[in-house]
């Protein structure tokens, strides 16, 4: 049975990978620092899954104890989840994200040469491309300045774990996915942000339900069909599915370079209107929603190419937005009647 480490694994797309992994047969050791989920999500996966993670509280940000965890514990590959991931957030607080984001990939990497590990699987984001003029993104497109400080964090993540398999042995895949949303179909797991979320799935809910009086939509004034900011919004579970495939292909040895890059998407754009829409059409819910300024940071329009993904990992996106919006209400009414 191989040891697969997840970090961030209680998070939204971490312990949903989790789930997945546990199904096919992986024994999975979760290290997250619960600094934006809960322990009680390792409940919830045992549920679904019938299986409990190891786990273990731990900043990665702590090299010493990275060591320790790796010395003490053998791993057969690494999916690497645990970075802050609120655009506007870093945008304010620039330092808080480069320290979090990129110290706690280079502990992993330097743990990765110290004890010769192979198969490392980063977490990354269609944030990296910036504002492109060509639609839809291809992984061969040429990298704009990020908008956001997270958007760099993970620009220069790829560039770090790029140069380190450059000189070492082993392997590595980057997922740069598009906009994740919905939760598994039990309503034992989903997005959970212990702080105000920033995605716009949650915020659609927890409007829609009364935790928020209203919601902004940022600028109707882009160059889009209803003015509104496009996005490729993706269904969690084919995201974690995806990373079963990825990862299969490191360990499997199917890789055809030591360092590989797929865009995970649906290959269709939304604007934020149509995304309302689709939640108020599942829902029965009419939003209480504003129209506000553009927000800082926020890139006008992107969706996915994924034929190299569909082609090379064997994956393609199969929830619909619709789905989505419907698995994300009945997940936030499941938070409503058992907060725990």
């Amino acid at each position: 049975m191989k040891n697969i480490l997840v970090t961030g694994g209680t998070g939204y797309i971490g312990s949903h990978t989790t789930v997945e992994l546990l199904n096919k047969g992986y024994d999975v050791f979760i290290i997250d620092n619960l600094s934006n989920s809960r322990k009680e999500v390792l409940n919830s996966i045992e549920k679904i899954t019938g299986r409990m993670p190891h786990f273990l509280q731990l900043d990665l940000c702590d090299r010493e104890k990275v060591m320790a965890f790796f010395a003490n514990n053998r791993i057969d590959a690494t999916i690497h989840f645990a970075a802050y991931k609120a655009v506007g957030e870093s945008v304010e607080h620039p330092l808080t994200y480069y320290r979090n984001n990129l110290v706690s990939l280079v502990n992993l990497l330097e743990a990765y040469e110290k004890y010769n590990l192979d198969n490392f699987l980063f977490s990354s984001s269609c944030s990296v491309y910036g504002d492109q003029s060509v639609l839809p993104i291809d992984e061969s497109a040429k990298l704009s300045k990020p908008e956001s400080p997270y958007g760099n964090t993970k620009q220069i993540g790829e560039e770090i774990l790029s140069d380190t398999i450059r000189v070492n042995k082993f392997s590595g895949i980057a997922l740069r996915y598009f906009n994740p949303g919905g939760a598994h179909e039990s309503a034992l797991i989903g997005e959970y942000p212990l702080s105000p979320p920033n995605n716009l799935v949650p915020v659609i809910t927890q409007t829609a339900i009364g935790k928020r009086e209203s919601m902004t939509v940022f600028g109707n004034d882009y160059d889009t069909p209803d003015g509104t900011c496009i996005r490729d919004y993706i269904h969690v579970v084919d995201i974690a599915k995806a990373h079963i495939a990825a990862v299969e292909r490191l360990l499997n040895k199917k890789n055809k370079n030591k360092f590989e890059i797929f865009n995970l998407g649906t290959g269709k754009g939304n604007t934020v209107l149509q995304a309302i829409q689709a939640f108020e059409s599942v829902s029965g819910v009419k939003l209480n929603y504003k129209i506000g300024e553009r927000r800082a940071g926020d890139v006008v329009k992107i969706w996915a190419d994924t034929k190299l993904a569909n082609t090379e990992l064997g994956w393609k996106a199969e929830l619909s937005l619709d789905e989505i919006m419907r698995s994300a209400w009945k997940w936030e009414n499941q938070l409503m009647n058992d907060p725990s």
